[in-house]
């Protein structure tokens, strides 16, 4: 998977469910998605928090990003944003306390920055999933798509791939198992909980549900809540 930034609980489901999850370092920054964004709450509907970055090439991997020199800046009026969100959120003092380090985190790097977050995370929900950065397994690295991923998976030993149910048509089952890797799909379920008295808004950064969750209802939701196939 790509390295996202605070992405959402279906992430985390995903890799709550592996042995191993391997994060991308050495691929293009794609625009538009979810490496340098996300959503929260914001007087009941979403908006975006983004990470500014360095300009820069748009051909260079995300290893080679950089935070933008005004970074310092930029962080305190995420944290002020997300301050005044969900101050009034039942679970905003241990919530906030691992959102903040991460943000404070002092490596610019873009791909350290994320993946220091995805670990904090973890470690807040006890996901013990081991995380392997892509560019350290000897594979061909030239390679794409789902030749890439099966290579991925053969240097790993492998027997079993899951990959986010939006991947159902760009992966075929009987490539991998002729490579001995059964291909699985997970599906999450409707994750659904009090947003004060809001209409919920589904989807949103796993900030969203930590501030309205306690880590044992939110163990619940990524060990049980999801389909697997």
């Amino acid at each position: 998977m790509q390295p996202y930034f605070f992405p959402y609980i279906g992430y985390f489901q995903l890799m709550n469910a592996v042995d191993e999850f391997v994060v991308y370092d050495n691929i293009e920054l794609s625009k538009k998605g979810w490496i340098n964004r996300n959503r929260i709450l914001v007087n009941g509907k979403d908006e975006y928090i983004t990470l500014s970055l360095k300009k820069d090439s748009d051909f260079l991997h995300i290893r080679d990003r950089f935070l933008a020199d005004t970074w310092e800046t930029d962080r305190k009026k995420i944290i002020n944003r997300i301050t005044e969100s969900y101050r009034k959120a039942p679970h905003f003092s241990a919530a906030f306390e691992v959102i903040e380090r991460c943000i404070l985190y002092n490596d610019k790097n873009l791909f350290n920055f994320i993946l220091y977050s995805l670990n904090c995370i973890n470690e807040y929900l006890a996901i013990t999933t081991k995380l392997v950065t892509s560019s350290t397994i000897e594979i061909n690295h030239s390679l794409k798509s789902e030749e890439k991923v099966i290579a991925i998976c053969k240097a790993q030993s492998a027997t079993t791939y899951i990959n986010p149910i939006g991947g159902i048509n760009l992966y075929n089952k009987n490539n991998f198992s002729k490579d001995g890797i059964e291909l699985k799909f997970l599906q999450a379920k409707n994750v659904e909980y009090a947003q004060y008295k809001n209409e919920f808004v589904p989807w949103l950064s796993i900030i969203d549900v930590l501030m309205f969750n306690t880590k044992e209802e939110i163990q619940k939701f990524l060990s049980n809540n999801y389909i697997l196939n």
